[in-house]
């Protein structure tokens, strides 16, 4: 289909008076939310791209908070799931009990029948439980007995991992990894950031509750203009070629990556690159993607997809490292 620029004129018009809810939610977040913009951000690109957000960070930093903050703002029901060792894929998606009024089974519904689920510290609960979760983000579904019911949308998944304990935990293996479109990793606040959080808590009657601002089918509205954002082909080759150097850094006269990755983006990671770009152009209500829109989300796409060989480890190189590289050589549209 080729795109004039009037068409392009259009929908960039469209999305500019569509996506200005984005704006208001952040400043309604940011009455209880300190500092976290771009965590907040990154939910809003996960939402509006259908994708899944694990976030990596300290204990401590609002992560409970920004997720029940957002499903307040969208007046969405949220659940919080603590994942512990003992946690089994029934309390999780729910099971079936005997009801002896009625002398048959009915299904008990477990937590994740939500809109938006906290996974909190989703590294501490065994496969089983993990792969129960990974099924309902992919396939969007439960199946309890012979049942099968569809979660309700918009449906978002934000699992947390803690980096500092390891005791106890089950890595999550990469194939896992690799279901969720971002991974974040966020740090302390500042100063002045942390300074405003002591005196909020210090003060919590004057805390301003969260109003909702839209409602979850306006969120499901906002993800098919998502889907009509303009992207060029040249945006598309950029994308792949991205993703294509961290499987053939060769290609891209990378030589030196080549001993340090063990194995590069999944197709997954060319799709969600070019998802997330698109989200990230309608929340700056702009209708196409530009190549700073890749750029943007490239980190936080591709991080936990591009595995890292023991050589890489002993040398303390990052896949940050390694995207930083592919960026600065792969070609910009």
């Amino acid at each position: 289909m080729e795109n004039t620029s009037s068409d392009i004129r259009q929908l960039n018009e469209k999305i500019h008076q569509a996506s200005a809810f984005v704006d208001l939610l952040t400043m309604e977040l940011g009455k209880v939310i300190v500092g976290q913009r771009y965590m907040v951000e990154r939910l809003l690109i996960g939402l509006l791209a259908q994708g899944h957000v694990l976030l990596e960070g300290v204990p401590g930093l609002a992560k409970t908070l920004s997720i029940k903050s957002l499903s307040s703002a969208i007046n969405a029901k949220f659940s919080r799931i603590q994942f512990t060792p003992d946690l089994l894929p029934a309390d999780v998606v729910g099971t079936m009990i005997y009801n002896q009024q009625k002398n048959e089974f009915v299904v008990r519904r477990g937590p994740i029948f939500a809109n938006f689920i906290l996974a909190d510290e989703i590294n501490r609960a065994p496969a089983k439980v993990q792969s129960a979760l990974l099924e309902a983000m992919q396939e969007r579904q439960i199946t309890i007995g012979d049942t099968t019911f569809k979660l309700d949308e918009p449906f978002l998944v934000l699992a947390t991992q803690n980096p500092i304990e390891q005791e106890g935990t089950y890595t999550l293996p990469e194939a896992q990894v690799d279901r969720f479109m971002l991974k974040v990793v966020i740090g302390y606040p500042t100063k002045e950031e942390e300074k405003l959080i002591i005196r909020q808590n210090l003060n919590p009657e004057a805390a301003t509750p969260i109003r909702p601002i839209i409602q979850p089918s306006d969120i499901i509205e906002a993800r098919k203009l998502v889907r009509e954002v303009y992207m060029d082909e040249k945006i598309e080759k950029y994308i792949l070629d991205i993703v294509f150097a961290t499987r053939n850094p060769e290609d891209y006269k990378l030589n030196k990556l080549k001993p340090l990755i063990a194995y590069g983006g999944s197709p997954r990671a060319s799709i969600n690159l070019a998802w997330a770009a698109k989200a990230y152009a309608f929340m700056k209500r702009r209708g196409y993607v530009i190549p700073e829109d890749v750029r943007n989300v490239c980190f936080d796409v591709m991080r936990h997809r591009v595995g890292l060989t023991y050589e890489a480890e002993a040398e303390n190189v990052t896949s940050e490292n390694i995207l930083s590289e592919i960026l600065n050589a792969v070609e910009v549209p």
